[in-house]
Formats: structure tokens, sequence, C-alpha cells
């Protein structure tokens, strides 16, 4: 039986987990930071960094603990390498470089990107490949062919803005609280998703891509002219990005009649409402949709570990020299796109 374990430091969210490759989790703890960065309504990249380097070791050891593993039972150590808030990134690299070399076992470099994309095959033992991705976080927003492990053909990105970023934008300027996604939601569900005349930026159109900055500023106006409840703008917010969201799959979707699976990964794959349209949209498409729990769509390690599974059994490790990256493209080929900028 293999054995992996993981880390993820890319962000606010300090974890580390141990999975097999035959789909058990047997272990996972994971230390957040929300209350650190609340009163600043986002996350500090300096603080973050300090406090994954307060937390990651012992939460190794609870890991290892909890699983009833000695490290000598592992593997392969698998990290995040990247993208993310290079401190953070660079904390839990470097702790898996080090306890792959002391313990000398392979280092597994995993793109933060690629253990979302690979996350449903480990709730979901009959996901094959290739299926179609709607990768959507704070950081990230795509559609991606994923035909196997590291091979990834970015179909769309977001010219400026993540989905993710038109939530935590719109929870700060309503006084929500942070995290923003879940504010949102919850704010949503006491409004009127048709209260406020929010834009739809691409949809229709035979662009492929997201745009989001657009919207986050007809949010903020809306907010300013005191003419709105804060639930009424945050659903008409949430529902103005599902839509969004919707008519570029659909697009997608009709290019590729090959495709009979949808799967949606990333943070804001918890949301609730977006699942509801999303299990429409295959129903109506004639497709599969896989979504994973929601714990296993927002930062966490055993994505990683189970991401190192799915490349330790394709024979692909790395040297003790891989650097940490800020930016990584799960698609490096992938055609720029205007104003997509190193986010494509």
């Amino acid at each position: 039986m293999t054995i992996i374990l993981g880390l993820e430091s890319s962000c606010d969210e300090t974890a580390a987990a141990l999975v097999t490759g035959e789909r058990e989790i047997l272990s996972h703890k994971l230390a957040g930071q929300e209350e650190a960065h609340r009163p600043y309504g986002g996350v500090v990249p300096e603080i973050a960094a300090r406090a994954h380097v307060e937390v990651m070791t012992p939460l190794v050891a609870a890991a290892l603990d909890e699983a009833k593993i000695e490290l000598d039972r592992v593997d392969a150590i698998a990290a995040t390498a990247g993208p993310g808030l290079i401190g953070g990134v660079m904390v839990g690299l470097m702790t898996g470089k080090a306890l792959a070399l002391a313990a000398d076992k392979p280092l597994i470099a995993v793109n933060h990107l690629e253990g979302h994309a690979l996350s449903p095959r480990l709730t979901d033992p009959d996901l094959e490949f290739p299926y179609l991705l709607l990768l959507v976080s704070g950081g990230h927003c795509q559609i991606l062919r994923v035909e196997g492990v590291g091979t990834y053909r970015r179909l769309a990105t977001t010219i400026d803005d993540a989905a993710g970023e038109a939530f935590d934008k719109t929870a700060k300027a309503l006084g929500l609280g942070f995290p923003g996604g879940p504010a949102v939601e919850r704010a949503a569900k006491d409004g009127d998703p048709k209260a406020v005349p929010l834009p739809r930026p691409l949809t229709g159109s035979r662009e492929p891509h997201f745009s989001f900055s657009g919207l986050k500023a007809a949010v903020l106006r809306a907010q300013q002219s005191g003419d709105y409840a804060a639930e009424d703008i945050a659903a008409s917010l949430q529902a103005a990005v599902i839509d969004c969201l919707i008519d570029r799959l659909e697009m997608q979707l009709e290019a590729h009649p090959d495709i009979e699976t949808l799967v949606i990964a990333g943070g804001v794959a918890a949301n609730n409402a977006l699942r509801e349209r999303l299990a429409a949209l295959g129903e109506q498409a004639g497709v599969r949709l896989v979504a994973p729990p929601p714990w296993l769509c927002t930062d966490n390690a055993a994505m990683i570990a189970w991401a190192g599974a799915e490349r330790f059994a394709a024979g692909l490790t790395d040297p003790l020299d891989t650097p940490a990256r800020a930016r990584w493209p799960l698609d490096p080929d992938g055609e720029k796109v205007r104003g997509a900028g190193v986010k494509a």
C-alpha cells in the first residue's frame, strides 16, 4: 500500500495529511488563520508565512500520530511548490524537502492547481480521464480539459480577476466578514438575486474567457448608492457570478461533445448555489457532474497528498533543488489572452 505525506501552505491554511494510493485518507490536520487576518479583511502574506512556520512541524507530527504511522513507512513526501503566496509556499516546500532528505524519501513538488484538479478522483474512483474541469477559487478561474496526470489543456481563463476575488471584495465592501466567499453565500440566502441590476461580463460572447473586475466595480457602486440592502447585493452578485460561469461552461460543453463528465474544484466550488446550477447544467447537457465534498474544495493537504500519489504512481518525482513558485500555470503552453498576464 502506497502512503503519501502531503503538505499545504500556499495561502492561509496550513495542513498535513496522509493518503494512500487506494484513496484512503489516513489522517488530515489543518490550522486556519482566519482570526489573524480578519481585522484586515483579507490575507496578509507576512502574517500567513509566520503562522505557517509556527504550526507546520506540529501538524506533521500530529498527522503521523493520528495515522499511527512512522515517517519511515511513508513512500514519498508531496508538498505544494506553487502557485501561491511565495513566503507560505516556501515554508511547506522546505519542510517537505527536509523530511524527504532526512527520511531518504522521494520528493514530489505539487502544483496547487493540480491538487484541486485531481481532488475529485480522490473521492470518486469512477472518475476517468478526460473530463471538463471548472477550477474556480480566490485566485484562479479557469476551464480546463483534463487529459491525465500532468496533462491539462486550458480552454478559458479570466482576463482580469477571479470569481473568488469578486466574492471577497464584495464581502469586504459590505462589511460581511472574512472569509468572503462563505460570508456572501450566507447573506445571499436572505436577499433577492434580482434586486440589483448587475452586469454579466462576456456572457454570450464568442470569446471563451471570464471577466469579473467590472462586476466588482458595479457592486461597489450599488453599495455606495445606499439604495440596496447588503443581502440583496450579495444575492445579486452571487447570481451574476454563477450566470457567467454557467454561460462559459455551456460553450465548452458544446465544443467538446466527447466529454462525459463535468468536474468542479477550488474554493468557490463549495458554494451550494453554484452546485445546484451545475447539477442542472449537467442534466441538461447529458453529462455527469462530479463535485468533491466542500471541505476538499478549499485548501487542504489531502488533495496535495492525492496529487502526489497520482504523480508517484506515474513515476514522477522531483529533485531537492526544485524551486518554490509564486506563479505556475497548469498549461504552460496555453495561448496568452488579453489581460490575463501571469494569471493565465
